[in-house]
């Protein structure tokens, strides 16, 4: 079915869901709208106990919401989750294979199960870069190339939306990139790719949008470059004199910070603007550079600061 820009991949509204464990009642995902626009990769961030997997759950059904209202491409779930289960594509927990199978043999039993045509099994080999080791054992690849095969699995019934939890959690460089590159490759496609992680330097590589969450709450969703760029610029500059710079600075109105030797002065996105305001006073600067705040800085500062809220209010 194709896609319709107009129609989120995904949107929640009002998601709540609380566990009760033995020391009482703990929010898992509180008040959640979440928005994911078809097409592209969309980074769902957080820190881990965040809510992304249990949000996750709660779309594909495994999970039940105590509040809130959820689709997907449009069409209301759980309730109608058998209209569209067959658009999505997920990898939530550790996929279970057959070790003394093949990666096609695994495949193939797969496909006859969900009755998927026999000859997609070579075509998403193919697709994850497999194609080589398809007639290997699964016990012999290494946790990238699983981790690829599990891919291929949700790609048998060429799925609108795909779905990854975490999906390279323990993979060595060269296995992360190779899911980066899958992963871009899908939604180069025309697929819509949900990627919940914490590892925020690969995520910033690879999505479009973003959606960042701590503690069950939504801080901030839009696109990368607009979040990266909310945060604004700063400028680094190392002076011979650094206290008397800083004391220039302060009183020019700017909000400066030493780091490491240096001073960074942020919000500032003209440089000239702060040798200058240097220059006048004779201190002239050995170093002066711009710098752009990363998806991480922009996450930390929220989760940090989102942190801080809830300790001040369980205090108060």
């Amino acid at each position: 079915m194709p896609l319709d820009d107009d129609v989120p991949a995904i949107e929640t509204a009002g998601l709540r869901k609380v566990y009760r464990t033995r020391r009482g009642r703990t929010v898992g995902v509180e008040n959640l709208d979440l928005v994911v626009p078809a097409g592209g990769v969309h980074g769902f961030l957080g820190p881990n106990g965040s809510g992304k997997t249990t949000t996750i759950r709660m779309l594909l059904g495994l999970v039940r919401a105590d509040a809130g209202t959820m689709r997907i491409f449009g069409t209301p779930v759980p309730e109608r989750l058998d209209e569209v289960v067959g658009r999505v594509g997920a990898i939530v927990e550790s996929p279970k294979f057959f070790p003394a199978f093949s990666g096609r043999r695994n495949l193939d039993l797969l496909a006859q199960a969900i009755d998927a045509p026999s000859t997609r099994v070579g075509e998403v080999l193919e697709h994850v870069g497999l194609t080589d080791r398809a007639r290997d054992r699964y016990r012999t690849y290494s946790l990238g190339m699983k981790q690829r095969l599990a891919v291929a699995a949700t790609l048998l019934k060429d799925p609108d939306l795909l779905i990854f939890d975490e999906p390279t959690n323990g993979l060595d460089p060269a296995g992360i990139r190779e899911i980066r590159e899958t992963m871009r490759s899908l939604a180069d496609q025309g697929r819509t790719v949900l990627v919940s992680s914490h590892i925020l330097a690969e995520v910033e590589q690879v999505a479009d949008t973003v959606s960042i969450v701590a503690r069950g709450r939504l801080l901030a969703s839009g696109r990368v470059a607009d979040i990266v760029g909310a945060g604004g610029a700063s400028v680094r500059v190392r002076v011979g004199d650094a206290e008397a710079a800083r004391k220039v600075l302060d009183a020019a109105g700017f909000a400066v910070r030493a780091d490491h030797g240096s001073l960074v002065v942020d919000g500032v996105a003209d440089p000239a603007v702060v040798s200058r305001a240097l220059g006048v006073q004779g201190l002239w600067v050995s170093e002066l550079v711009q710098e752009h705040q990363g998806l991480e800085q922009v996450f930390l500062g929220l989760t940090e600061g989102e942190s801080a809220r809830a300790t001040a209010g369980a205090a108060a």
